[in-house]
């Protein structure tokens, strides 16, 4: 079932967006050793700004920037790391690129320094709950967007037999508890971003349902960001690898739009920028 989008206005510091009609396209650049697809690909500055470069090129809405990875199993690295890491690339794309360069992380210094440093956007996989003193440096720009994301526990644990009361209404109260914290904090709740948190303390099966039901999420009047790029659910579906999930992504891609959401998190900007063009023609008529 096809539903009819919602509509948002969405300032990011230089830029502005409608969201609703056209679905938004955010590129992914980890510039990791160690993220579960690319690591090691980009964790050079050039690599990072060459690829980061082609995203845009083929149609990227917005740029994100990860220095962390967080697969399941993963570990924590310093701010020190993560900050040697991001912020040069940071400096280099806010200057070089006309589109919005987002900061995927959930600590307050590192989002205080790639913000200082002209990032637009904060992309938090916590939700404020991993290091709730983000609320306060994100709270001191006005024209910051956050996305607020849900996750069952920490990237090392969270795969460790998650188990909910009830999948969707769960997800959404944890979110509504971010919006809640953030709003308190002094984020104005239109700032804010919500993201069901696919792979992240979920099974093969909630992964399908947060897909199917997607359109729940709209209660919270909050513009829905799903990323659901090349993860393991998908290799588990079809019994391939990584190397092998585009079309699998780019399946999931369709129906998170048809079902409700405004901007995809993907690898592959130029396949997903051609089958977005696609659903939000048929999302539209």
């Amino acid at each position: 079932m096809i539903n009819s989008p919602d509509f948002f206005k969405l300032k990011c510091r230089r830029f502005s967006f409608e969201l609703g009609p056209k679905t938004l396209i955010m590129g992914i650049l980890n510039v990791t050793p160690d993220s579960f697809y690319d690591g090691g690909f980009h964790n050079k500055l050039d690599n990072a700004i060459a690829q980061a470069e082609k995203m845009a090129e083929e149609g990227a809405d917005i740029i994100d920037v990860g220095g962390e990875s967080t697969r399941p199993g993963s570990e924590t690295i310093t701010v020190e790391e993560e900050l040697n890491r991001i912020l040069p690339v940071v400096k280099n794309l806010v200057k070089t690129l006309n589109i919005p360069i987002s900061v995927d992380t959930y600590k307050d210094e590192v989002a205080r320094q790639a913000l200082e440093e002209g990032a637009d956007i904060i992309n938090d996989i916590s939700g404020f709950k991993f290091d709730d003193k983000i609320i306060k440096v994100i709270s001191q720009y006005d024209d910051v967007p956050v996305v607020v994301m849900h996750t069952y526990d920490r990237p090392k644990t969270m795969q460790n037999n998650p188990i909910y009361l009830s999948l969707i209404e769960d997800i959404k109260d944890s979110l509504e508890k971010s919006i809640k914290l953030g709003v308190e904090g002094g984020i104005k709740r239109d700032r804010f971003i919500i993201d069901p948190g696919i792979g992240f303390g979920k099974t093969v099966n909630d992964n399908i349902i947060i897909l199917k039901r997607l359109s729940e999420f709209k209660t919270l009047k909050r513009p829905i960001l799903l990323g659901t790029s090349r993860k393991s659910f998908i290799q588990k579906i079809l019994d391939l690898t990584v190397d092998e999930s585009l079309e699998g992504t780019l399946a999931t891609v369709v129906v998170s739009i048809l079902n409700g959401a405004n901007i995809i998190r993907v690898h592959d900007v130029k396949e997903a920028k051609r089958v977005t063009q696609i659903a939000d023609a048929i999302k539209n008529a």
